[in-house]
């Protein structure tokens, strides 16, 4: 791909140096030092009198610091990080008239796209592992635990999977940034999707599943079942859903499963509490991986879509 190298360098060098990704990345940084910091707090408090737990290294990333833990915080407003290092990469070009300016040099032009798009997923693998590591850092100051080898490797799959589901938002970004001439249309048709994702299809599950099954009786198991697995399948549209259950798995061993759990009685209970011991982290990444193939999926059927369109498109210059 002649000129990949020089457009990837570009594209690197412009999100660097931006006054957009240094107000994003020192926001996103300060609020999940926060968190980190209000649960580090929690934590020492809690155990400077009991023995540690195993696994307590990774309750920096799944407990609640005020209203968010780190990876809901991630899972909420880490799109907007894909969509705002993407929705003017390739519209903005064409309005100023450069875009036609650099397809008339010996460059070709899949490789404009898959050059700002690798950029991008630098650039957002770059301020994820940042935050890991500042986090991290700062759990090792203030609970004095040093994480294990499990963990370790549990923290590196929650980036990776971090770093897909970010990128996937860049995509979509991308390809309304090709749709679209103007800048705040892109930007608009990006919000919209990340709202309706966000909000509209947790809100559309729940009443659906209330439209199913209307006021289940908690006397009656079935139909409280039958309203959680409607629910849960139509929640699972969104990606936000999938990263969710995908990382929450991941990072806390305790958790068995990605479905909603539901005791009914108290041989279930028991039977909760018998079995209570954590997950391998083979055993984790088994359950979770229909959820990694799902995000890769999306991610790069979305980028495939940017880019056929792309390459499909008439480009005058002005």
């Amino acid at each position: 791909m002649h000129g990949l190298k020089a457009i990837f360098k570009k594209e690197l060098s412009d999100h660097f140096s931006s006054y957009r990704f240094m107000i994003l990345f020192a926001l996103i940084t300060m609020v999940s030092l926060i968190i980190a910091y209000m649960v580090g707090m929690t934590m020492r408090e809690e155990l400077a009198s009991v023995a540690k737990p195993k696994y307590v290294f990774l309750m920096l990333f799944t407990s609640r610091g005020g209203l968010f833990s780190l990876v809901q915080f991630i899972a909420f407003f880490g799109p907007l990080i894909g969509l705002i290092l993407g929705f003017d990469l390739i519209n903005r070009e064409r309005n100023e008239g450069t875009l036609s300016r650099l397809l008339s040099q010996p460059v070709y032009r899949d490789s404009v796209i898959n050059g700002k798009f690798l950029a991008g997923v630098v650039t957002i693998s770059i301020m994820m592992l940042s935050i890991v590591l500042l986090i991290t850092g700062l759990g090792l100051r203030m609970a004095g635990v040093i994480p294990g080898l499990d963990e370790i490797w549990r923290m590196g799959i929650y980036l990776v999977i971090s770093i897909i589901y970010i990128s996937f938002w860049l995509g979509v970004a991308i390809l309304f940034s090709i749709l679209f001439r103007g800048i705040a249309t892109s930007a608009l048709a990006a919000l919209a999707v990340w709202i309706f994702f966000s909000f509209f299809v947790p809100l559309g599950a729940t009443i659906i599943a209330d439209a199913f099954v209307p006021d289940p009786n908690p006397n009656n198991p079935e139909a409280i079942l039958t309203h959680a697995k409607i629910q849960k399948a139509i929640s699972l549209v969104s990606p936000m859903q999938l990263y969710s259950d995908a990382t929450g798995t991941i990072i806390d061993p305790t958790r068995k499963t990605t479905r909603t759990v539901i005791l009914m009685g108290p041989l279930e209970k028991l039977s909760q509490a018998r079995f209570a011991g954590p997950l391998t982290l083979g055993m984790s990444l088994f359950v979770v991986m229909p959820y990694i193939l799902l995000l890769i999926a999306i991610t790069a059927i979305c980028f495939a879509i940017s880019y056929t369109i792309f390459m499909r498109q008439e480009i005058r210059s002005l």
